[in-house]
């Protein structure tokens, strides 16, 4: 069953590209920040990164992976793979709605 945007709590820019970015395979932080502005165009500043992390993690969306390794890679939890699904589906009911409207008052319907 859906939840509710409500539920999901406050749903990030930054969020949502870090779990877009590990929907695809665990990564740690350097990485991610390539990653994102690959896919993205975005330049993210690595406090504004390691702070959605941190909330992320805190939400129980990503978690880290053990590793002996000096960076700490993370990986998108089940959760994490839920919210970003509803999230996703939002956008594209918003992206829907924002073409009709603007087809309408363009005169292009």
């Amino acid at each position: 069953m859906a939840r509710k945007t409500s539920e999901l709590g406050r749903f990030t820019d930054v969020a949502l590209l870090v779990l877009i970015s590990l929907a695809e395979g665990q990564k740690h932080g350097y990485r991610m920040i390539h990653d994102i502005a690959e896919f993205s165009g975005t330049a993210l500043e690595p406090g504004t990164l390691y702070g959605a992390l941190m909330r992320l993690e805190e939400r129980g969306w990503i978690e880290p992976v053990e590793t002996a390794e000096r960076r700490k890679p993370y990986r998108i939890t089940e959760s994490g793979r839920d919210a970003l699904r509803e999230q996703l589906a939002t956008l594209r009911r918003i992206e829907q709605a924002g073409a009709r409207r603007a087809a309408i008052s363009w005169g292009l319907s």
